[in-house]
């Protein structure tokens, strides 16, 4: 009998902590998170200032209405990050934020609203604020892209990649204002590519043949430039003094 009483009472006393603890965590979570409950991993870039201004929620907001996956589309989007990852905390209280960055390998600049905006380009053909970047290694980049949009991401893309397969010198990027694409290459200098961005992958791929020839004939006459509107009928115009 002795021995059910002690059961018992470790059944009893067991129930009162898991009762408590789960008062606990409800309450916890009807309180309210503030920005300085914010706590940000991975970079110091970005500030809870940041988050913010780049984000639909209001703070102070209770921690139960917090909707994490919407939170990270906003900042991945807003932010130029290349994701994140938002949860929800009791102990410590408050808001776990964790952000992998994009790094830059082509400086930037793209028009909004009749104003130049200055800033990075990533690997994928995002573009970054320059805020949200450290200084560091930014002075070694070489490539410039002129007239950056959102719908020239995928080219941009296939660019970068065909450069590190094909080992290209590009030097500049340009997207004119109504859409056409221009390259400048160290030896092949201005190339003409035109507005058909599913003629890309083709015209690169041109263009590191062009590029293999004249390293090795030792082309002895200066390109002016290199017309691949047409690949199927590529133009070469060289330099007349």
């Amino acid at each position: 009998m002795t021995e059910q009483k002690r059961i018992n009472s470790r059944s009893f006393l067991f129930l009162i902590l898991f009762l408590f603890s789960t008062s606990l965590i409800s309450l916890k979570t009807l309180k309210k998170v503030s920005i300085y409950d914010v706590r940000i991993f991975g970079t110091k870039y970005i500030s809870q200032d940041d988050l913010e201004k780049n984000s639909s929620i209001k703070f102070p907001i209770r921690l139960i209405f917090i909707k994490t996956s919407l939170l990270e589309k906003e900042l991945t989007q807003n932010l130029s990050l290349k994701n994140v990852s938002v949860s929800r905390q009791i102990f410590p209280f408050g808001l776990k934020v964790h952000a992998n960055t994009r790094k830059p390998i082509a400086y930037g600049m793209k028009i909004v609203n009749n104003k130049k905006i200055s800033g990075f380009i990533d690997k994928d053909g995002v573009f970054i604020k320059k805020q949200h970047l450290a200084n560091k290694d930014l002075n070694k980049l070489s490539i410039q892209v002129i007239g950056w949009k959102e719908k020239f991401k995928k080219t941009l893309s296939k660019i970068f990649i065909s450069q590190e397969d094909y080992k290209f010198e590009i030097l500049r990027i340009t997207f004119s204002p109504n859409g056409f694409l221009t390259i400048e290459e160290k030896d092949l200098k201005t190339i003409f590519l035109g507005f058909n961005p599913n003629l890309i992958n083709y015209q690169l791929q041109i263009i590191n043949n062009l590029k293999n020839e004249y390293k090795k004939n030792n082309f002895s006459k200066k390109i002016d430039n290199v017309d691949l509107t047409d690949p199927n009928k590529p133009k070469i115009k060289v330099f007349k003094p």
